[in-house]
């Protein structure tokens, strides 16, 4: 059986959740908890946001044991030299693959993107991490633009790319065709979710099923409006299905998510989890 490689973004994705601000203990505690229920790759955040931020990072890598831990960067060189900061296993990249996020949001040209790209990648892979390479608003791109941009990737030497549902419109029919053809174009695909229509799960066991092997979660789903794809529900869901098999047990997801609660204020969690039946602390972590 396949193995799910388990890429989680609680600390960078998670975070921008209505009401979640992590302090540096918290995020560290929880790296730590996520590396030892068997999290393969923890995002750790954003160096570019900052020096507590990269010393943030620089500690989780410490804390971890087993996990690999990724920075998430902008098409940036200033982006990429920040990462160096922190030494961490893998550098990933975020390249925006639609019209509406290169033309209207960026206001440049997709030649110019892809131009940033094999500039970032090159600089990324010059001190030794390993590049992935995320297609921002792959949902709103079409196929024959995801091609191109697998394309671009491969000629950079990166083997990994992530399917982004940035703004959550994927169904699981659209999600299956976008990976089918991102493998037959040699790349590894990682699936991200967003939960905007309640199918980030499902999007995710699809994405599985059609060839890709890393999936995106996070505890409890939190996550940007709506959520991400929760790791205890994705692992149960995978579990129940039988034919794939997690490196993340769904029984040490539950109790990560279950553990994990007790360090948050019920405020903060606004709903997040209460349908598995969380307790959650009263005080903020370390207060």
């Amino acid at each position: 059986m396949p193995e799910i490689i388990i890429v989680d973004t609680t600390l960078r994705d998670g975070e921008q959740a209505p009401g979640f601000a992590f302090p540096p203990a918290l995020k560290i505690r929880l790296a730590a908890m996520m590396d030892e229920a068997g999290v393969d790759q923890i995002e750790a955040g954003v160096p570019a946001m900052g020096e507590n931020e990269k010393a943030t990072i620089r500690s989780i890598r410490e804390a971890c044991s087993n996990a690999r831990v990724s920075t998430w960067n902008r098409l940036r060189e200033s982006d990429v030299r920040h990462s160096f900061d922190c030494s961490p296993h893998i550098i990933h990249l975020c390249c925006p693959v639609s019209d509406r996020q290169i033309k209207d949001k960026l206001k440049t040209t997709r030649a110019e993107v892809m131009a940033s790209l094999a500039k970032c990648a090159a600089l990324a892979a010059s001190r030794g991490a390993e590049v992935t390479v995320g297609f921002e608003d792959a949902s709103h791109a079409s196929p024959d633009q995801l091609r191109e941009a697998a394309k671009a990737a491969r000629q950079c030497g990166v083997v990994r790319v992530r399917l982004s549902d940035t703004v959550g419109c994927y169904t699981p029919d659209k999600v299956w065709r976008a990976v089918r053809m991102l493998r037959e174009a040699g790349v590894d695909v990682e699936i991200h979710a967003h939960n905007d229509f309640g199918m980030a799960v499902a999007n995710s066991l699809m994405a599985v099923n059609a060839g890709a092997r890393y999936v995106n979660t996070t505890l409890w789903g939190i996550g940007e409006r709506a959520g991400n794809c929760g790791l205890a529900t994705f692992t149960a869901a995978a579990a129940r299905l039988g034919n794939t098999s997690c490196a993340v047990d769904a029984r040490k997801a539950l109790e990560l998510e279950r553990l994990a609660a007790t360090l948050l204020p019920q405020k903060s969690m606004n709903g997040w989890g209460k349908h598995l039946g969380y307790s959650y602390g009263t005080r903020p972590f370390g207060l």
